[in-house]
């Protein structure tokens, strides 16, 4: 597929060079409020407001398709100049530092390509973007331009995520081989046929700006906007892109894995052309290499649980309750005897030393499995610096924003793109397993972004733009 160069868009969407020309922030800049542009007004926005609010940050622009949704902004900062089209705000406006990034999955590319290109700090929303190929062009594009960057995945500054690391690092698990995640999503619609019929479009909302990027389909009134689109293959990226940057994190901060391999849909459930499935399991396999702390490690696989399956009696269950029959039987031996209940969500590391049950998607809580083992490994030692407010949103504001000012290196937060990128490019390779089905264990030749044993799937590594909403960055 052929997308616009930087230099043939600026020319067709009539962006000022003024207006992308590099802003990096000097040490002259120092302790300086960040003057941000926030792209999306509504939903997770509201977060991002408070969390540059208490920062100290103010907003000097912004750009959101429902009109209803801009007080989220203009109650907080009410001389903030605002715009449905985002293209239109990197045209006009000069005077800001940052962006921030809060749009449904299939717009996340776009902007922050645009505001890496123009030399701003980019705080975007997880999943960083929509296709494998986008998480490679942000890659590139991060190491490009060097500005500061932060997947918005706040439990990485978790001081839980931290101890899972320590646990990994500190060698307490000896060699983890497998680790299985669970999920309690997806908690909107999936599965189904593509809606039909037609609304009208509200007049505080610009639809054909919703649509952005994807193939163009009829407003349904509270069917896509503003939070039921994740379901849906053309806008989000379903339960898998929406809490594995959560859930799978501790994963790529103590595992070191790179790319995988190989990844494969080992069950699915309820699947349609238009939508996500009901329920899925996917499985990652990784090749033997290094740990953060330059250890070696061997070859593991990562198992995926979400949504409702089958079970051995056709009864819909929980993916989740499925883990029991994949994890080691006597790793969830509770004294009693009986299967210990795995929590909705959260990880099962499998060591051969020991094993590790997180609870939750932000590694806040972990124990060591067996539980007759815990007093025997004790805990960790700590490897990792703890943050300032216990690891939370704000901390992970405050980590970026510190690298945003210039106060610390460009590439100091935690999940700037050179670790977000290729993590959310794995992740999504899982997505493109979904399309292919169950059976068909994809090979993926990471170097040259395709993979080796199904040609057919390579459509899924990227998309067809509409007209004017595409750009590539190298």
């Amino acid at each position: 597929m052929n997308h616009t160069s930087r230099r043939s868009f600026i020319k067709s969407a009539g962006l000022a060079t003024g207006a992308l020309g590099f802003n990096i922030l000097h040490a002259q800049n120092k302790g300086d409020k960040l003057r941000l542009a926030f792209i999306a007004a509504g939903g997770k926005a509201g977060a991002q407001v408070n969390t540059a609010k208490t920062a100290g940050d103010i907003c000097t622009c912004f750009a959101e398709i429902d009109k209803n949704a801009w007080g989220g902004v203009l109650n907080t900062w009410k001389d903030a100049k605002g715009y449905q089209d985002y293209r239109q705000l990197f045209d006009k406006e000069k005077d800001y530092d940052a962006i921030v990034v809060t749009t449904p999955d299939h717009q996340h590319y776009m902007p922050t390509a645009l505001g890496l290109m123009a030399g701003k700090a980019c705080y975007t929303q997880k999943p960083l973007v929509h296709t494998v190929w986008e998480a490679r062009q942000l890659l590139e594009g991060t190491k490009k331009y060097k500005v500061a960057t932060q997947m918005g995945n706040q439990g990485h500054a978790n001081n839980g995520n931290r101890r899972i690391y320590e646990f990994v690092n500190g060698g307490l698990l000896g060699d983890v081989t497998e680790i299985h995640c669970f999920s309690n999503r997806p908690i909107w619609p999936q599965g189904g046929p593509r809606p039909a019929g037609e609304d009208s479009v509200p007049d505080n909302i610009d639809w054909d700006l919703w649509i952005g990027p994807a193939p163009m389909r009829p407003f349904k009134k509270d069917v896509y906007h503003p939070f039921k689109w994740r379901g849906f293959y053309d806008f989000g990226g379903g339960a898998l892109a929406d809490m594995a940057c959560h859930t799978m994190d501790s994963i790529f901060m103590s595992m070191n894995p790179g790319f995988p391999t190989k990844v494969e849909v080992l069950e699915i459930n309820g699947h349609s052309d238009d939508q996500f499935p009901l329920g899925s399991i996917i499985k990652w396999s990784y090749a033997a290499g290094k740990l953060p702390n330059g250890k070696d490690r061997p070859a593991f696989d990562v198992y995926w649980y979400d949504g409702k399956l089958k079970n051995a009696e056709g009864k819909d269950v929980d993916a989740a309750d499925l883990a029991h029959t994949r994890i080691p039987k006597e790793l969830l031996a509770m004294p009693d005897g009986k299967p210990m209940n795995l929590p909705k969500s959260g990880n099962v590391y499998v060591g051969s030393k020991a094993s590790l049950l997180v609870s939750g998607d932000y590694g806040d809580n972990s124990r060591v499995l067996p539980l007759s083992k815990a007093k025997e490994v004790g805990n960790p030692p700590q490897l990792l610096e703890r943050l300032p407010l216990g690891g939370n949103e704000q901390d992970h504001w405050n980590e970026w924003r510190a690298a945003a000012l210039g106060i610390k290196p460009w590439d100091s937060p935690g999940s700037n793109f050179l670790y977000a990128a290729p993590f959310t490019e794995t992740i999504l390779l899982g997505n493109v397993a979904l399309r292919v089905g169950k059976g068909s264990a994809l090979e993926w030749d990471a170097p040259n972004i395709q993979f080796k044993n199904n040609p057919a799937a390579n459509k899924w590594v990227t998309k067809d733009y509409r007209k004017g909403w595409d750009i590539k960055i190298s």
